[in-house]
């Protein structure tokens, strides 16, 4: 790999980048607004779950010795949402799934494994191989008060809702959602919805990135502008970003034309570059900026491919970074591509992919990092080492992930 790259792996510049991230700081967020945040602090059971010994299944609770009468009465019950009762001497306390079981029972006989006739049951064969504890769920065997049952830097999910709702937690302490602020530069870029000449361009960029922050709860998009060709006018754009947002993705502007003013603009602002260029495609004028307090800045190439793959590789990580999650860095699946095409390159290639089945993927035909049209019609990316042809196994980025 050439030596003029600061880092010859995506992965090393992540790294770099990510020691200088700030974690924003938290709040209290009601849990039903949770999902998608990032726990701050740890997550205490208030109880033990099971909070008792509860039955596992629907039938009866026994005394094991009970097995020796073939036709025991059914003497109580124990429902579901009901405190203890007492197991009798003799006789059978018929029993539902969640309900406590009954102080002194030593095994619940499923009701398919007995004969039910009125106020008495039969067992049925496979009744006599009950052992002590069967189909009893002990108090605490899911975790102990104290135990802690999600750590900080988890993200809430629909799962862990569950958890923390079932340990009181009407309220959750979260980092609070990532600021991002977007711009976009370029002479030749207009709005969305106006009707652009042969020399002019819609803001597909504009689009595009705002998506990656619908996708992602802990993130708030917080502006989206856009910034003429000019030094000075691009200054105040970003210097005014900068203070609204935790981190800033400009796109176009970054590579070394007479008319890419980001790197120094971005220097100008406080940043501290990490890296301005890496062995990727597209991609490969990327820059990667820090200021002392944290803030991440991007700046990724004007051609919407390269922007949006860019966008996914680089500056969502960086996000989930800022937002506490303790597994931010990428752990893409892997699928198997199909492809005709032999050639290699000494780059890490991204490669617009297809998923066609389970674990399966064919590459797009592309024209470059200005089509559309492929990027459309694509599920997402997957990076190919430097040197290998774009058939086999390798690391899948879903455009929805």
């Amino acid at each position: 790999m050439s030596a003029k790259f600061a880092f010859n792996d995506p992965g090393q510049a992540l790294d770099a980048l990510a020691a200088k991230v700030s974690i924003v700081s938290t709040e209290t967020v009601p849990l039903a607004q949770a999902s998608g945040r990032v726990l701050a602090v740890d997550a205490i059971a208030d109880r033990p779950s099971p909070a008792a010994d509860v039955s596992a299944m629907d039938g009866y609770a026994i005394r094991l010795d009970g097995l020796k009468d073939d036709h025991p009465v059914v003497v109580d019950q124990s429902l579901p949402g009901r405190p203890m009762i007492d197991m009798p001497i003799k006789g059978v306390v018929r029993i539902f799934t969640g309900a406590i079981v009954p102080r002194g029972a030593e095994a619940i006989i499923k009701r398919e494994d007995t004969i039910e006739s009125g106020d008495h049951i039969e067992w049925r064969e496979s009744a006599f191989a009950a052992s002590l504890g069967q189909h009893i769920r002990r108090c605490g065997e899911n975790g102990a008060v104290g135990d802690v049952f999600l750590q900080s830097g988890s993200v809430v999910s629909a799962a862990s809702v569950a958890s923390l709702a079932n340990f009181g937690y009407a309220h959750v302490n979260a980092f609070r959602k990532v600021k991002l602020a977007i711009v976009t530069t370029g002479d030749e870029v207009i709005p969305v919805d106006q009707k652009p000449e042969a020399y002019q361009l819609r803001n597909s960029n504009a689009a595009s990135l705002s998506v990656f922050a619908s996708l992602h709860p802990c993130i708030e998009l917080v502006s989206v502008t856009h910034a003429v060709d000019d030094e000075e006018g691009l200054a105040v754009v970003l210097q005014r970003a900068i203070g609204d947002a935790d981190s800033v993705w400009l796109t176009g502007g970054v590579s070394m034309g007479d008319y890419d003013y980001v790197p120094d603009v971005v220097r100008r602002c406080g940043g501290t570059v990490v890296f301005h260029g890496l062995p990727i495609r597209p991609g490969k004028p990327i820059l990667g900026a820090a200021t002392m307090d944290g803030k991440v800045i991007f700046g990724f190439p004007g051609n919407p491919v390269s922007a949006t793959v860019n966008a996914r590789r680089f500056g969502v990580p960086m996000l989930d970074r800022a937002s506490g999650r303790s597994q931010w860095a990428p752990v893409p699946m892997l699928v198997d591509v199909e492809s005709e095409d032999a050639k290699t390159l000494s780059l890490h290639q991204f490669r617009l992919v297809r998923i066609t089945g389970q674990g399966g993927a064919v590459c797009v035909d592309s024209q470059g990092s200005g089509d559309l049209v492929a990027m459309g019609n694509s599920d997402g990316f997957v990076a190919i080492p430097p040197n290998t042809q774009s058939q086999g196994r390798f690391a899948y980025f879903p455009w929805m992930g």
